[in-house]
């Protein structure tokens, strides 16, 4: 898989870009503050309807403008595809594959498939559960793109049962009526997302345990992925070994339901709900003790970068070459993770790599540069893209199909 083709209209600092690019590896090298950065962010915006810098759309569409548009010409084994988002905030988002909108957003997850390893993953390792339980659920949706929908009922029964929980507390009890319909929905749906985060997490322990060895060294201590529940059945954070029993998702929506059941004195003097996978915890080990907490600043990153490369590594063996963006983060590593990284983008069908200077990137990734600089993107090696300032022919027909 990799993008023939991209254009942005009044998305971040681009007025308007229109760029051909190629398989493997291609530079945007330039300044800080440049847009670079902007351009790899579209790539991931396509593959999961967010942004890895911002938790909204609205810093998204350029100063003065109402909505910003990304299209991309996608190349995906024989077909190819054209895909638009019209980005609205405060409005609904609009998609279109192939000039014909979809009727839901989130049906374009898991058509482009991309992995970005950037600064901000440090916190995968350091920050807080809900920035590993968004790692979990955007690589769900990737591979199984009917799981956004789960997540997204999750999400909307959740909050229906918190209000109806505060409602309680206010009211002294008087609403828990009709609180075990929605006890239920919770527990069903709930136990759909664990039993797919514990499976995903199985999967995605191998490919991390290697990617760890490759980058850190064969002497390092071994890295290892765990689930952490509020539901006992789902994990306390032991590492998932390979070939571990794994509870179905009815064992754990029972196990759900019985843990809504015992806790629901306490959730209604709190108004809130306090048992399901909203409040679980991916947990990251190096040897046998948790990452958060013990690693130091060179095993945080070498663990942050083996996650996402164990991610490319899972996608590609599900039988699809995921798009890799690397935004930034040649000049963060030392010699070792920089060899070790690069071994991996040059084996990529496409990779994106954006860096400041261009020394920081390893020599074999610099086949195509191109220079992001005073709102223009200029190539500067042999067989670059175009200047995405000029209006290519290729480029008026992506057009064509713009938003109206």
């Amino acid at each position: 898989m990799y993008l023939r083709h991209l254009q942005l209209a009044s998305f971040r600092n681009w007025e308007r870009v229109d760029l051909a690019l190629r398989p493997g590896a291609t530079v945007f090298v330039g300044r800080n503050g440049a847009g670079k950065t902007n351009l790899v962010e579209a790539v991931g915006y396509l593959a999961t309807m967010d942004s890895h810098r911002v938790a909204g759309d609205a810093p998204l569409v350029r100063q003065g403008a109402s909505q910003a548009v990304v299209r991309a010409a996608l190349r995906r084994a024989d077909r190819e595809l054209l895909v638009e988002v019209e980005i609205n905030p405060g409005r609904a988002n609009r998609v279109r594959v192939n000039r014909a909108a979809l009727p839901r957003p989130r049906e374009l997850l898991g058509l482009v498939k991309s992995v970005l390893f950037a600064p901000e993953d440090l916190v995968l390792v350091r920050g807080d559960p809900a920035e590993r339980r968004r790692f979990l659920d955007d690589l769900l949706s990737s591979r199984t793109p009917r799981l956004a929908g789960v997540r997204s009922d999750y999400d909307r029964v959740l909050r229906q049962r918190n209000a109806l929980l505060k409602t309680a507390r206010l009211a002294r009890g008087s609403s828990l009526a009709t609180l075990e319909v929605w006890d239920g929905h919770l527990a069903d749906l709930g136990g759909q997302l664990l039993a797919a985060r514990l499976q995903l997490v199985a999967d995605l322990a191998p490919h991390v345990a290697r990617a760890y060895a490759q980058v850190a060294g064969p002497d390092a201590a071994g890295a290892a992925l765990g689930y952490a529940s509020t539901v006992p059945l789902a994990g306390d954070g032991t590492p998932i070994r390979p070939g571990t029993a794994l509870p179905t998702h009815r064992q754990l929506s029972a196990a759900l339901s019985e843990q809504v059941a015992r806790r629901r004195a306490e959730e209604v003097d709190r108004g809130m709900t306090l048992v399901g996978p909203h409040r679980d915890d991916l947990v990251v080990s190096l040897g046998s003790l948790p990452a958060k907490g013990f690693a130091s600043h060179g095993e945080s990153w070498s663990l942050a970068l083996a996650l996402k490369l164990g991610c490319f590594a899972l996608l590609r063996a599900d039988g699809e070459e995921p798009i890799l963006v690397l935004d930034d983060v040649f000049a963060t590593l030392d010699a070792g993770r920089r060899a070790a990284l690069a071994a991996v983008a040059g084996s990529a069908e496409q990779a994106l790599v954006t860096a400041a200077v261009l020394d920081d990137v390893p020599a074999e990734l610099r086949g195509t540069v191109v220079e992001v600089a005073g709102g223009r993107v200029v190539p500067l090696a042999a067989g670059a893209a175009e200047d995405a300032t000029g209006d290519a022919a290729v480029g008026g027909a992506l057009l064509d199909g713009g938003a109206r």
